[in-house]
C-alpha cells in the first residue's frame, strides 16, 4: 500500500508540464534495434523508498537488486545470487545457500555472504522501519559460512521460506554506514541488478541505465524511464501521443487501444483484490450482522462486468477463485433477502429514509477511496448502491492517503491487497490479530481466534494437507465473520508498443506497474528484427 500514497492533483499538474522530460520512443521499422534501446513506461505510482531494508522489492522483480532466488514467468523459483536452490536440512529448519561466483555490485565491489547476512539482520532489527519484517519472523539466526555460503536457521519449519529469499540483497559497505531509516541509500541505491538508478525526480520520473557488468548479461534495453503519472487519462493520452512506449491502464482506457496496430495489450491475472475494510472499532462496521449483510448484498459479478469490463473475477475472499488454495465452497451470490433476515434478527430494523437502525443508531458509515483512482471510485459507488438495497447507508468520499491513513482505524476504506507465492504471504499480514492497526497491516483491526489459529497452522506446518485444511478453515471463517467485504480480483492491463519479441506477464501481486507488467523481465527483452 505504501507505493500508492499518490501525491494527488499536484503530481498530475507536474506531469502535465513534464511531457518533454522523457525522451520520446523510437518508431521501430528499420531502426527497430536502436529504437528498442530506450523504453519509457507510464506508471501510476512510485515507491516511497528504493531500499530493500525498508521493504522495496521484497516480492522480487526489482531492476536494481537481486535476491538469493528469483521467479520464472510461472512464479516457480530459480537461482539468482545463489548458484542453486537452497539445501534444506534439519527437518526444514536449516536453509543453506551457496552464492554465485563473480557477482559484483554496480560500484564494482564483490558480493559476499556478509552482505546477505547484513541485509536480513537489518530488516529484522526492531530499529528498522520495515513493516514487512513479520514475514521473516521464522528466522532464528542468519550467518555466513565463509565468503560464499549463507546459513539460515529457523525457529520452526516454514514451508514457504525459500520464496521469502527473493528479498533483494544490499551492499553492507554502503548501507551499513548509514541509518537504514533515513540514509541516502533510500534514494541512491547500489545493487547487483540489471539496471542502475541514474535519477529520481519525485512525483515525475525515475531513470535507469543498463548495468554493463550485470552477472546475467548486459540488457538490450540500455535506458529505462518510469514516468510517474497519477491520472489514468493523462497516462493514456501520453501513450497515444507517442510520449510513452507503454503504460499500465484501467480496462476502459486499455480498450481504446484495441484497434491500434502498433500497440499490443498484455493482460496479467493477479492476486490483487479490491475490498472494503470494516473496522472493528466502528459501532456499525464492527457489528458482525452488518458485515455479513454487506457480504450478501454486493453483486460481485456486476462489478466485474461493468467496472472491470470483464477483466477480473469475483472475489469471495483474499484468494482468487482459480488459485489452488481457494476453498471452492465459499463462492456465494448476491442474496438481499438473506441480508435483510440477518439484519432483522440482529435488531437492525427498517427506519426512516429506508436506512435501518438499532437502538437509535442508523446503519450508516463513511467509505473512503483514494483520490484519482477511478476503478476504486467505481467499486465504492457500486458498493454503496448495493448496500442501500439492504438498508445500509454508505457515504462515499475521496481523499488523499495522507487524509485516509489517520482515519482507517475507524472508517471504511476501499482497499487493495494481494501477494503471490504462498497463501501465508498475503493472508497473515491482512488478518492476524497481532498486526492489528500496524500501518496497512490488518487495517480493519480484525480479531478472530479461529482465523489466527488457521494462519499460525498454515505458517508453521510442513504438511501440505494440514496447510490446505487450515486455509480452507480460514476462508470459511471469513464468510461467518468478514473483516472485509471482498469485491473483485483485478486483471492488470498494460498497453505497449509492439516492438519486442515474445513478451510475457506473470500472475501479479497487488503492487503492479512499476516492477511488474510485461517489463517484469525487461533485462531479457529482444527487439523484433
Amino acid at each position: 500500500m505504501t507505493t500508492r500514497r499518490i501525491r494527488g492533483a499536484a503530481a498530475v499538474v507536474a506531469m502535465a508540464g513534464a511531457v518533454t522530460a522523457c525522451s520520446a520512443p523510437g518508431n521501430g521499422g528499420a531502426d527497430g534495434g536502436e529504437a528498442a534501446e530506450s523504453v519509457v513506461i507510464g506508471v501510476s505510482t512510485e515507491p516511497d523508498t528504493l531500499s530493500p531494508l525498508l521493504g522495496y522489492g521484497k516480492d522480487g522483480n526489482s531492476k536494481i537488486f537481486d535476491g538469493l532466488l528469483a521467479r520464472n514467468a510461472d512464479l516457480s523459483l530459480k537461482p539468482a545470487l545463489a548458484k542453486a536452490l537452497p539445501e534444506i536440512t534439519d527437518g526444514g529448519r536449516t536453509y543453506t545457500y551457496t552464492l554465485r561466483d563473480g557477482v559484483k555490485f554496480s560500484d564494482g565491489e564483490p558480493l559476499t555472504a556478509d552482505d546477505v547476512v547484513f541485509t536480513y539482520r537489518t530488516v529484522l532489527d526492531d530499529r528498522t522501519n520495515n513493516t514487512a519484517k513479520s514475514e521473516l519472523d521464522a528466522i532464528k539466526e542468519v550467518k555466513a559460512d565463509g565468503d560464499d555460503k549463507v546459513v539460515f536457521t529457523l525457529d520452526y519449519p516454514y514451508a514457504a521460506f525459500a520464496a521469502r529469499t527473493v528479498l533483494p540483497v544490499v551492499p553492507e559497505h554502503i548501507a551499513g554506514q548509514q541509518d537504514p531509516n533515513t540514509g541516502a541509500f533510500n534514494t541512491e541505491p547500489v545493487g547487483t541488478g540489471p539496471y542502475v538508478l541514474t535519477g529520481w525526480s519525485k512525483g515525475e520520473k525515475l531513470t535507469f541505465k543498463a548495468n554493463p557488468g550485470y552477472w546475467g548479461g548486459a540488457p538490450k534495453v540500455k535506458k529505462l524511464t518510469m514516468a510517474v503519472i497519477a491520472d489514468d487519462d493523462v497516462r493514456a493520452t501520453r501513450l497515444r501521443s507517442g510520449d510513452l512506449d507503454g503504460a499500465t491502464l484501467p480496462p476502459n482506457l486499455a480498450a481504446t487501444f484495441k484497434n491500434d496496430d502498433g500497440k499490443k495489450t498484455h493482460r496479467a491475472t493477479s492476486y490483487d483484490f479490491r475490498a472494503v475494510s470494516l473496522p472493528t472499532g466502528n459501532p456499525v462496521t464492527g457489528d458482525t450482522a452488518i458485515r455479513r449483510a454487506l457480504d450478501l448484498a454486493v453483486d460481485r459479478e456486476a462489478m466485474v462486468d461493468k467496472i472491470l469490463d470483464g477483466a477480473g473475477r469475483p472475489a469471495y475472499g483474499p484468494l482468487p477463485v482459480d488459485d489452488d488454495w481457494f476453498a471452492k465452497d465459499v463462492e456465494r451470490s448476491q442474496d438481499l433477502a438473506e441480508a435483510g433476515r440477518l439484519l432483522d434478527d440482529a435488531g437492525w430494523k427498517p427506519a426512516t429514509g429506508g436506512v435501518r437502525a438499532k437502538d437509535g443508531r442508523p446503519a450508516r458509515f463513511t467509505l473512503y477511496y483514494p483520490s484519482g483512482d477511478k476503478v476504486r471510485q467505481d467499486h465504492a459507488l457500486a458498493y454503496a448502491s448495493d448496500a442501500k438495497k439492504a438498508g445500509i447507508d454508505v457515504k462515499v468520499e475521496s481523499a488523499t492517503w495522507e487524509v485516509i491513513e489517520p482515519r482507517m482505524k475507524h472508517d471504511a476504506v476501499l482497499a487493495g491487497f494481494g501477494s503471490t507465492g504462498d497463501p501465508d504471504f498475503g493472508l497473515y499480514t491482512l488478518l492476524h490479530s497481532s498486526l492489528a492497526g500496524d500501518g496497512f497491516n490488518n487495517m480493519a483491526l480484525y480479531d478472530n481466534p479461529a482465523v489466527d489459529k488457521a494462519l499460525d497452522t498454515g505458517r508453521r506446518s510442513q504438511d501440505p494437507k494440514a496447510r490446505e485444511a487450515a486455509y480452507d478453515d480460514l476462508q470459511r471463517a471469513l464468510v461467518e465473520n468478514p473483516g472485509y467485504t471482498f469485491l473483485t480480483h483485478i486483471d492488470h492491463l498494460y498497453v505497449l508498443d509492439d516492438r519486442w519479441k515474445d513478451l510475457t506477464t506473470q500472475t501479479e501481486p497487488h503492487e503492479h506497474g512499476f516492477a511488474s507488467g510485461p517489463w517484469w523481465n525487461i533485462e531479457d527483452w529482444q527487439p523484433k528484427a
